[in-house]
């Protein structure tokens, strides 16, 4: 392999020449080139948008994914330039749970009933949190990254080697300084003609050498400073290119909360309200005083007996009475066989009592259907 033996001589000589300038400065025994006061501006606020732009875009991945084992995961898969395993999101892994549990207590009881609509209810939220996590990537997190990894480094490069530039200049002018000094002690030197002209001569000549070397390094550091400065006046384009990304950001936002609050008024709907006590279809005698306590309604225009014994006894006496009744359906039931009737939420249905049914069930009809209903899913209407 062969060396440049003179370029790696240049080179170690302007390392340690930078070196001695940074130290010097350090201890207040050289003096330092200052940057003029609009480019300083330009490197502070350069910094300032690195800084935010790192803390924004790592809070915003958190706010997407909460789970740090996820999100490093997705790094990794990234860096390796592969895709990530599909995994349920935690909306999506409570749906399965909701209607898994649904399906075990069964769709025709009103827990079951009401655990599976919030089942798939909570699906279509964590798809639409899918959806917001994708665009929030594409649209806000990738050009913040970008221009971590992209823009600012080059502005970082440019702003190191302006640095070197800089301390390539203080040193030209510090020995330029040492040889004018030394030229001057020469010329007067109190020592025969011949050799204080000889001193004389070769200090001139260094401080020629030095007037051209700071020449070039003044040269060379102006024209860095302009690349340096073009460069970070691009951050005020940089700002308005985030701006645009911020509001696309807002909207995916606006889009994802929108759906849900849609979902969940679509759910709302459909369940009507809870019933004011817990009971399931079967033969059920005795009832926990967890279970005998009124549920809150989820509906606004839903009213609820003011206790459990008035609903009780509102069936009660219809059954006794041998009368009917109109009855509200608080939200939906899907009939389990054809002896039952299938019911709508906030619909209007006739029911009544027939001898050896069921204390849980009443007889309802619409129009021309009829079939078994469960109380738990009426209210009797004045």
């Amino acid at each position: 392999m062969d060396f440049n033996v003179k370029k790696l001589a240049a080179d170690a000589g302007t390392f340690l020449s930078r070196a001695v300038q940074f130290t010097e400065e350090k201890f207040g025994q050289a003096e330092k080139t200052e940057l003029d006061a609009h480019l300083e501006n330009l490197l502070a606020k350069a910094e300032s948008t690195k800084l935010w732009t790192e803390k924004i875009m790592k809070q915003t991945e958190v706010l997407l994914q909460p789970n740090p084992n996820a999100r490093i995961e997705e790094l990794v898969y990234e860096k390796l330039d592969r895709k990530a395993p599909s995994r349920l999101n935690n909306q999506e892994q409570l749906a399965q749970y909701m209607i898994d549990a649904g399906n075990e207590f069964g769709p025709g009881a009103a827990y079951g009933n009401a655990l599976i609509k919030c089942g798939e209810t909570q699906r279509r939220i964590g798809g639409a949190h899918r959806e917001l996590i994708q665009t929030g990537a594409i649209n806000f997190l990738t050009p913040l990254r970008n221009f971590i990894e992209g823009d600012y480094k080059t502005i970082s490069k440019e702003r190191k080697l302006l640095q070197n530039k800089r301390l390539d200049l203080d040193a030209a002018k510090t020995r330029l300084k040492k040889a004018r000094v030394a030229e001057a002690r020469a010329s007067q030197l109190n020592a025969p003609e011949p050799e204080r002209d000889a001193s004389f001569m070769m200090w001139t000549e260094e401080v020629t050498r030095a007037e051209q070397e700071l020449r070039i390094t003044q040269s060379e550091f102006d024209r860095q400073a302009e690349i340096t400065r073009l460069l970070l006046e691009g951050i005020s384009s940089t700002h308005a290119h985030h701006l645009r990304c911020l509001n696309d950001f807002v909207e995916a936002q606006m889009t994802y909360f929108a759906q849900c609050y849609q979902y969940m008024l679509d759910l709302q709907k459909q369940l009507g309200s809870f019933p004011s006590t817990f009971a399931s279809n079967n033969n059920q005698s005795s009832l926990t005083p967890m279970q005998n306590a009124p549920l809150p309604s989820i509906s606004a225009s839903a009213s609820l007996p003011t206790s459990s014994n008035s609903v009780t006894s509102g069936f009660n006496e219809l059954k006794a009475a041998s009368g009917n009744r109109k009855a509200r359906v608080l939200y939906d039931y899907d009939a389990a066989n054809s002896s039952e009737l299938s019911l709508l939420a906030d619909e209007v249905i006739t029911v009544y009592s027939m001898p050896g049914m069921d204390s849980d069930w009443l007889m309802g009809e619409r129009g021309n259907q009829k079939g078994k209903v469960p109380i738990t899913y009426l209210e009797l209407l004045n």
